[in-house]
């Protein structure tokens, strides 16, 4: 109730003076006073304890749109779990509502983390992602392309390594494939030789066999003691002949018998089957093959020589099983060409791999530790923005450089009241003051985008020298591939014959033995190394620019924080516009201060140099003009304090043998007298000089 009636006693109080708004003391409030009805701006301006209630619930709706706004560009690209992210933003949601609502010194920090990171903390920002646009593009591309080479010159040694192998392998061929042959002939001769006795044996078996004889013995039948073979395989054979013979007689014997007994029981009426059956008691039309015995004595079929023969077969045979053995040994050594080298495509390929890999991950955790920190850097930020509210709220010299409204206010009112004023500055003034309404930069920002500029120069130096090194290398790469196409071409071609001649059972041993010599073959290798020329890959235009693309956005922003500078300053006046009031007043006093400092040093400078009667140093060019008065409309003079050329502006001492040169200010700041030639009589005046000087308030 106590803070309510205050309040309606002061505006009683004003209405009662006839209270008159002051004109704007600010652009911003002059801009929106065109633009905002009349009680917008008194809420925007109103004392703190003012509409405290209206202030609390809309800084809170407006603090929270705020949180809600800068966690979508720093929470939400976080990589960790949702709820920790809805925490997050309710929490900083809550903070920002509670700080808008109570604390000017909270919304002003807030303001100001805008223009914070359009500035040197944004450009941090950037430049991280130039550096990771770089990475991911030219030096990802160039460790590419490097791994490509690595790769062809291990392809390249490998393929050197396999045609020498093809090369000797295929001139050794003959002489392997004739080896290989011989010792399968050995193997085939060992069989055939296995087979030709089997087969022998089975001969030898039905040579040797009784069977067929009957109970007579083959010794009895020839009637020697030491028949030869050829006698006793005659012999046996005439035995078995008459052994079929007698055979046949006993079968035709008992075919008859069987036929008459089944003509018998096939035709029962008594007497007619015994007419009928009649010719199945023929059976001794069997005895007429004892004919044949007679050819089997005269005409046996056994050849003269078979006995013979096979005596000689036999004992062949036998000696080919006890005395022939065939071996061969063929040791194949592999050797390394040099002791201690690996040169194995596969080994090599492993390796660049295996470091690619790793220096891949080496990246990819700190592209992850650096994003985690982009978003932390808001804190850094914010408290930055903290410590510029501080610093402006209890340091009055902090940023405080800047030519305002106020600032002109104050010049024109004492401009009014016939007091020196500051305004148009000095030469010397500009170097270290800032007007806001200019757009072109100003020497203190200047000197301060410079700085920005070359700290901006060794990340534009990498962006480049990385681009052109890719570029290069990329060239290089494609000239090698184009020019190091290589197509070997081998041809290898023989023919070996030997003949053996005959169709005994030697000649066709010997046929398949040193037969395996019979070897042609004809080869023809032609390989190239198109496989093993690096496959380089080229950025396109498109990913250069976007590499360059930050880049520019890094330079621009120096040249915008200039003016964003400017800003920092307006959102602080905005939120504490009696602090500003002090600092303005705070610089304008000291400004007159220095000025009246500098035009009493300038004056003691030259009655001192008169007193100790030396002559004032003019600059060169003016005492020519002096002695050669033609050459004064050619030669240029200057202002003897402060350096300024020559203009239309400009006042020369009325003196002639004077002839010192002024700018208009600094005339006005000598009290229109020159010191250079009167200054006994100005002497004893300049010291109360000083006192005739108000600051202002």
């Amino acid at each position: 109730m106590g803070h309510s009636d205050d309040k309606g006693k002061y505006q009683r109080v004003k209405k009662h003076k006839g209270w008159k708004q002051k004109p704007p003391n600010t652009t911003l409030k002059r801009a929106l006073s065109f633009l905002l009805p009349r009680f917008c701006i008194t809420f925007l301006w109103s004392q703190p304890d003012e509409f405290w209630a209206a202030k609390f619930f809309l800084g809170a709706g407006i603090g929270s749109l705020y949180a809600l706004g800068l966690s979508r560009m720093l929470i939400l690209p976080m990589t960790i779990s949702e709820e920790h992210k809805i925490d997050l933003m309710c929490g900083m949601a809550g903070v920002a509502a509670l700080g808008w609502g109570t604390s000017p010194h909270f919304r002003c920090a807030s303001l100001l983390v805008v223009p914070k990171f359009l500035g040197k903390e944004g450009r941090i920002y950037i430049l991280t992602y130039v550096l990771a646009r770089v990475f991911d593009g030219p030096v990802a591309n160039t460790r590419h392309n490097l791994g490509e080479v690595v790769r062809s010159i291990s392809c390249t040694v490998e393929m050197q390594i396999d045609n020498a192998k093809r090369a000797w392998k295929i001139s050794l061929s003959p002489l392997r494939k004739i080896l290989k042959d011989m010792v399968r002939s050995g193997k085939t001769l060992r069989s055939e030789t296995r087979d030709v006795s089997r087969s022998f044996s089975e001969l030898n078996e039905q040579v040797a066999s009784e069977a067929g004889l009957g109970i007579r013995s083959v010794r009895s039948a020839v009637h020697k003691a030491n028949p030869s073979t050829q006698e006793i395989y005659e012999a046996k054979t005439r035995m078995r002949c008459t052994q079929i013979i007698d055979q046949a007689i006993k079968r035709c014997q008992s075919w008859f018998a069987v036929k008459h007994a089944s003509c018998m029981r096939t035709i029962s009426v008594p007497f007619i089957n015994h007419l009928l059956c009649i010719p199945m008691k023929f059976s001794f039309l069997c005895h007429f093959a004892k004919i044949m015995h007679t050819w089997c004595r005269d005409k046996i079929p056994v050849e003269g020589n078979f006995g013979q023969t096979y005596d000689r077969v036999n004992d062949s045979v036998d000696s080919l099983n006890q005395d022939f053995t065939a071996s061969l040994a063929v040791k194949e050594e592999h050797q390394t060409m040099l002791v201690g080298a690996n040169l194995s495509h596969r080994h090599l390929v492993d390796e660049v791999n295996e470091e690619v890999a790793k220096q891949g991950e080496r990246l990819s955790t700190s592209m992850s530790v650096l994003r985690v920190l982009l978003s932390c850097m808001f804190i850094i930020v914010f408290a930055s923005a903290f410590s510029y509210t501080n610093s402006y709220t209890q340091d009055i010299r902090f940023d405080n450089l800047y030519i305002s409204r106020y600032f002109r206010q104050i010049d024109a009112r004492r401009r009014k009241q016939k007091k020196r004023t500051l305004l148009p500055l000095r030469r010397a003034e500009q170097s270290s003051l800032i007007d806001p309404l200019r757009l072109a930069f100003q020497p203190p920002e200047t000197k301060n985008m410079m700085s920005e500029l070359l700290g901006c120069l060794p990340a534009s130096l990498f962006v480049i020298i990385a681009c052109v090194l890719d570029f290069l290398l990329y060239n290089i790469f494609s000239t090698i591939k184009h020019h190091s196409f290589v197509e070997y071409s081998f041809r290898s071609s023989h023919h070996l014959e030997v003949i053996v001649g005959g169709n005994t059972m030697m000649a066709r041993l010997l046929r398949s033995t040193i037969g395996a010599l019979n070897t042609s073959s004809e080869m023809v290798m032609e390989t190239n190394n198109l496989h093993c020329l690096p496959e380089a890959h080229g950025m396109s235009k498109e990913q250069y620019v976007s590499c360059v693309t930050p880049l520019g956005a890094l330079i621009l922003l120096c040249f915008a924080q200039v003016y964003v500078f400017r800003i920092r300053r307006v959102i602080a006046a905005f939120f504490f516009p009696k602090r500003e009031k002090k600092r303005i007043l705070f610089l304008y006093n000291e400004m007159l201060r220095q000025r009246m400092a500098f035009i009493i040093v300038q004056r003691k400078r030259i009655i001192l140099r008169v007193r100790q009667r030396k002559r004032l140093e003019k600059p060169f060019l003016d005492r020519l003009g002096r002695w050669l008065p033609f050459l004064q409309r050619f030669l240029r003079k200057y202002c003897i304090l402060c350096g300024l050329p020559q203009s239309s502006n400009s006042k020369l001492c009325p003196d002639p043998e004077c002839g010192t040169l002024y700018c208009r200010m600094c005339w006005q700041d000598m009290g229109r007298v020159c010191f250079a030639c009167s200054p006994e009589e100005l002497l004893s005046s300049d010291n109360s000089s000083e006192d005739q000087t108000g600051y202002a308030d």
